[in-house]
């Protein structure tokens, strides 16, 4: 594509990326449904495999497009500063109707599961170990990505370095400890409401730190093979601004499931 236009936007070029990452996404979701069914993994597994490689490959035309081919102007920046702004906000009302789920139960428990909360036979973890452990983790996290922000502003590669691997290893840490308090969990995401509601929002939000993670070490990745300048890192940017979304959404849930719903 010729790169001589009167316009400071991007205009992609021909992908192939949109109709196969479409057509993979769907493979992976038929192949999700017949594992809940049949119990059987090689469709879903496939999907999975084809996904993850569209993702690389996708991501990897981004990262040329705006690190050597210079095509991510000022306006380009901006719109994706606005793209990453909007996915946020839409990741702010999945967790809302998790949380809405939640109170909708523990407000006003039902005859059916003893008109307590927790409910009768529940056994709920102590908020004042892992889960509190889990949460300094989380805050001095968004610290040392926030140090690590500034760093590379002020062009200081060493401390961005440390504090952005800093982040990561907390990152896994945190993940460590959440699978273990999973293993030790004395109940089940079947047992009643109180198990699907602390399931399903405490797990959504471990595949976030995991995918967070993921991004801060992509990132970090970049950073060693010199992509990033103190004036054009918007990719970390927008990694900063998931994980501090991470930071937020784990102190409301530390806050009412852990501690008021205990």
């Amino acid at each position: 594509m010729s790169t001589n236009h009167n316009h400071p936007y991007h205009l992609v070029e021909m992908s192939p990326w949109p109709l196969v990452g479409a057509l993979s996404t769907m493979l992976m979701l038929t192949g999700l449904i017949k594992f809940f069914q049949k119990s059987s993994t090689m469709i879903m597994l496939m999907g999975t495999m084809m996904t993850l490689l569209v993702m690389i490959q996708w991501w990897r035309d981004v990262v040329r497009e705006g690190t050597y081919q210079g095509l991510h102007t000022k306006m380009v920046i901006k719109g994706l500063r606005w793209g990453m702004i909007l996915f946020i906000i839409s990741e702010v009302f999945f967790f809302i109707s998790f949380f809405w789920a939640f109170f909708h139960s523990s407000l006003s428990p039902s005859v059916q599961i003893g008109s307590t909360w927790p409910p009768i036979g529940i056994t709920s973890f102590n908020p004042m170990q892992i889960p509190l452990l889990n949460t300094v983790i989380l805050l001095t996290s968004g610290v040392s990505v926030t140090w690590a922000h500034h760093s590379m502003i002020n062009n200081n590669l060493k401390e961005m370095n440390q504090s952005l691997m800093l982040t990561i290893i907390m990152g896994l840490y945190f993940t460590m400890l959440q699978t273990y308090e999973y293993i030790e969990a004395p109940f089940t995401i079947s047992d009643s409401v109180y198990g699907s509601s602390f399931f399903m929002a405490t797990g959504f939000h471990g595949l976030h730190v995991i995918i967070g993670t993921t991004l801060l070490f992509v990132c970090m990745m970049r950073q060693l093979n010199f992509h990033f300048s103190k004036n054009h890192h918007v990719g970390f940017e927008a990694a900063a601004w998931y994980w501090h979304f991470v930071d937020v959404v784990w102190l409301f849930l530390y806050i009412s499931i852990y501690w008021w719903g205990n």
